[in-house]
């Protein structure tokens, strides 16, 4: 008689934004599930957002070190990630490590001064890496500039009124009498993927400027400035594309403050976040020999139905059970429901603290929920190899 298969555990969890990185949830829960003799498999994931290289590094891309303005321009060293086994070298390049939020100095809001400069900087090193296909991760930006920045960086020269260069920003867009492309860098052969779950045009009501410059500091005359500058540059990229109206109009232009726009007029194409990731870190392989998955984030609701990792993790999980931990549940009981969790974990229920501030709290509380939650297989286990 064989003896018994030892249950394996898939943790595939998204970061604890602010608090861990996906690559240390996994780590706790793992700690904790060996503890009770369980097999784990940790494979961080991103939803090509803010963690999207650390994601891709931990599944086994080279780390490469690049030195880019951040998001006011200062020098800034981050990296990017690039695989070197694959037939098409991949580089993945995140708005938020580059010129985000998080290199803000001093975390003050810039929404008139703020640039996607450095975006376009890391892109360019990543082509010099040798890259074939490049991943551009929005989310966390801390731009408005419509990608003019990024499209700056790449060799397109924006001058005002006297032939002078422009310092590119979401508030210096209105000055833009010239567009000279001649210098734009070819890129001819490369795969621009933009990996986006926003469906936000560029400009109007619903735009870039609209619906995200207040949550990057902008005032309500700010938000109307910034959305006549994208009007402006918009015009005036014609000179790039023709179609440059009609892209401005697509789902997803708007998305990390109009990057989506310019990495459109590159000729690149707009996927969803969650999936196109979990396609590029292997999930369906690492999954199929599985017999539970435990999932997370920092904070599930409702709008997680919506496409966001948890959600594509479970729908692409089945049959098997699969069991979020996260930081904070607002989720209701039918929408845990209809996304198919079996159960939900939240560190908030086991402490009067607040894990969100405390790193070191959430990693005590991912330790213990993973070495108490049950945890059963959906399917019979085989004894057999």
């Amino acid at each position: 008689m064989g003896s018994e298969k030892v249950m394996k555990v898939l943790l595939a969890p998204d970061k604890f934004k602010g608090s861990l990185t996906a690559a240390e949830v996994a780590a706790h829960l793992g700690d904790g599930l060996l503890a009770r003799g369980f097999t784990v498999d940790e494979l961080p994931l991103a939803d090509g957002g803010d963690g999207s290289v650390a994601a891709a590094i931990a599944a086994g891309f080279r780390e490469v070190p690049v030195t880019v303005a951040a998001a006011t321009g200062r020098p800034h060293q981050t990296q990017i990630a690039v695989s070197d086994d694959q037939a098409v070298v991949t580089a993945v390049v995140e708005v938020a490590n580059t010129c985000g939020l998080h290199t803000l100095p001093g975390g003050r809001l810039a929404p008139l001064t703020a640039s996607s400069a450095g975006v376009g900087q890391a892109i360019r090193h990543a082509l010099d890496c040798g890259a074939r296909r490049v991943v551009l991760a929005l989310g966390g930006s801390a731009s408005t500039d419509g990608g003019a920045g990024l499209l700056a960086a790449l060799g397109v020269a924006f001058r005002d009124d006297s032939g002078r260069d422009i310092q590119i920003a979401g508030g210096t867009l209105n000055r833009i009498v010239t567009v000279d492309v001649t210098g734009l860098l070819d890129l001819t052969g490369i795969d621009l993927v933009i990996a986006s779950d926003v469906a936000n045009p560029l400009i109007g009501p619903h735009g870039a400027a609209a619906v995200y410059g207040p949550q990057k500091g902008a005032t309500p005359d700010d938000v109307a400035a910034l959305d006549t500058g994208l009007r402006h540059l918009v015009d005036h990229l014609t000179v790039l594309r023709p179609d440059a109206p009609e892209l401005a109009r697509e789902p997803g232009a708007g998305a990390a403050g109009g990057l989506g726009f310019a990495g459109l007029l590159l000729g690149g194409r707009i996927v969803s976040g969650a999936d196109y990731f979990l396609d590029l870190l292997d999930f369906d392989n690492r999954v199929a020999d599985c017999d539970v998955v435990i999932t997370g984030e920092g904070r599930i609701d409702d709008q997680t139905l919506h496409g966001k990792l948890p959600a594509v993790v479970a729908q692409r999980s089945r049959p098997r059970p699969v069991v979020a931990v996260v930081g904070r549940s607002d989720l209701s009981a039918a929408a845990a429901d209809e996304m198919g969790l079996t159960a939900v974990y939240a560190l908030t229920d086991h402490t009067s603290g607040n894990p969100a501030a405390d790193p070191q709290l959430s990693r005590r509380l991912l330790a213990q929920i993973a070495r108490e939650i049950p945890l059963a297989p959906h399917r019979p286990v085989s004894s057999s190899v």
